[in-house]
């Protein structure tokens, strides 16, 4: 973070110092919420949680270094104290945002969130020194945790915003207010909560209405594929760009293929050029994460040649999104089980087959949460389209949302051994130790809350005899 004094800190949150003996003492390290960060010259974020209370770590942090505490009351060592902590997180991070004049870039979408925010930051740090949302700290919290670690010498801040809700992104947009926003496309992530797609569309809507006009520099990059995305347009005063695989989007793909081994290569058409793209990552859905990436860097000065020798060498830096590992025996295992909804899983299913040509094909899948209504349909939709694919064998996962995994398999033709149901994570591990053969591919993935990540990493112990080659 940039260097600040205590006293303009308690300034900008409305806090109160106590116990702070040089109120001029400076902030010159990372804001952070977790303890174990804490170290010389940080500032500790104390929240109340389910677990544990932050403020009951307030010695031993600034025992690490920490200059101070923001939190909701005295600690005992020197501290800013206020009403609400995470308003207060959310106002720094607004100061520091607008002090450093960096170009903000926010981007949201039912599928590819991360993925896309991994591509752009990749494209745009050989430009200039670009920070981005690690992982999927997208929320209240995590969004001005990432905007605090821009110091002065960042000229792109990439930030991901998730929502749960109406006003939800229209509210992280008024803590890191946005030059550039991306909305990727709008799908039945968490539709149980919205109550359906038009509502999960103007929910994402709100970061293009938060743009500013065209004139004062505003962007909007919106999926020319996804009507509902599209139609954003009317929502904004800022420039639009549209990017897809359709002929009228100024940024798209053409001659889209996959090679061999299941990963996505086009020809990329920006109004500055065309170059040829081959990616490392899997799957053909990462051609429209990649046309997004590539519209926010055109409209930031790079050219097409520059934006495809970026993309083509980009990987992934999230862990647990189409995580492919060969074991020494030929058995490959993608661990996609960072989350799950029905557009993600059917795209890493197709990829899965794209990889396995010529091989046997398992899909290990889960439950794909916060569906609501739609659950029975989406789950038996997903187990349908595993057979349509010619999927090897599928292992249905866990409950209720397995068994209805396994009923579209059932529904669809699959009524030999082609599709299986499994209680737990162990009885998958069990049935594929037995069973896997060298050169058996296998596909992981369910909503972060089942936890099948497990699965991948017994395969991969399994398979630990000699050195396993990530690829």
């Amino acid at each position: 973070m940039i260097t600040l004094s205590l006293a303009e800190i308690a300034e900008v949150v409305g806090g109160r110092m106590h116990d702070i003996p040089d109120p001029s003492a400076e902030v010159t390290g990372p804001v952070v919420r977790d303890s174990r960060e804490a170290g010389p010259g940080s500032l500790f974020v104390a929240f109340v949680g389910e677990r544990a209370d932050g403020h009951d770590f307030a010695a031993q942090v600034v025992e690490a270094g920490a200059v101070a505490v923001l939190g909701s009351r005295p600690v005992g060592v020197p501290a800013i104290v206020v009403d609400d902590v995470q308003a207060a997180l959310g106002a720094l991070a607004r100061h520091v945002v607008r002090r450093l004049g960096t170009t903000l870039v926010a981007l949201t979408g039912s599928a590819g969130k991360t993925s896309t925010k991994d591509l752009i930051a990749q494209v745009l740090r050989r430009k200039a020194p670009t920070v981005f949302t690690p992982g999927s700290m997208n929320n209240e919290v995590g969004l001005p945790l990432t905007a605090l670690t821009a110091t002065d010498e960042t000229r792109f801040l990439v930030l991901e915003m998730g929502a749960r809700g109406i006003g939800h992104i229209r509210y992280l947009c008024e803590l890191t207010p946005p030059k550039i926003g991306l909305v990727l496309n709008v799908g039945s992530a968490h539709i149980g909560e919205f109550g359906g797609r038009e509502q999960i569309a103007q929910a994402k809507g709100e970061l293009v209405e938060a743009l500013p006009p065209a004139e004062e520099g505003g962007t909007a990059v919106l999926n020319a594929d996804d009507p509902l995305v599209r139609a954003m347009a009317s929502r904004t005063k800022a420039k639009v760009i549209l990017f897809g695989e359709s002929g009228e989007a100024d940024v798209r793909a053409e001659n889209v293929r996959l090679t061999d081994t299941g990963q996505p290569s086009f020809s990329l058409h920006t109004p500055s050029g065309a170059s040829d793209v081959t990616m490392r990552l899997y799957g053909e859905h990462h051609v429209s994460n990649a046309l997004a990436a590539a519209a926010v860097a055109h409209e930031l000065g790079m050219s097409a040649d520059e934006i495809a020798t970026a993309l083509s060498e980009a990987g992934s830096l999230s862990r647990w999104r189409m995580e492919v590992t060969e074991r020494p025996d030929g058995v490959t295992v993608v661990n996609d089980a960072y989350n799950a909804n029905p557009e993600s899983t059917k795209a890493a299913l197709r990829a899965l087959v794209a990889m396995g040509k010529g091989r046997r094909t398992w899909a290990v899948l889960g439950k794909m949460a916060e569906l609501g209504d739609e659950a029975l349909a989406e789950h038996d939709a997903v187990g349908r389209l595993a057979v349509r694919l010619n999927v090897s064998k599928l292992v249905a996962v866990g409950g209720r949302e397995a068994r209805w995994l396994q009923l579209g398999a059932y529904n669809e033709g699959s009524w030999g051994e082609e599709s299986v149901h499994v209680s737990d994570a162990q009885a998958a591990v069990d049935l594929l130790r037995s069973e896997l053969r060298p050169g058996d591919v296998v596909l992981v993935k369910a909503s972060r809350s089942v936890g099948l990540e497990s699965v991948a990493t017994a395969l991969l112990e399994t398979g630990a005899e000699g050195e396993v080659a990530a690829r």
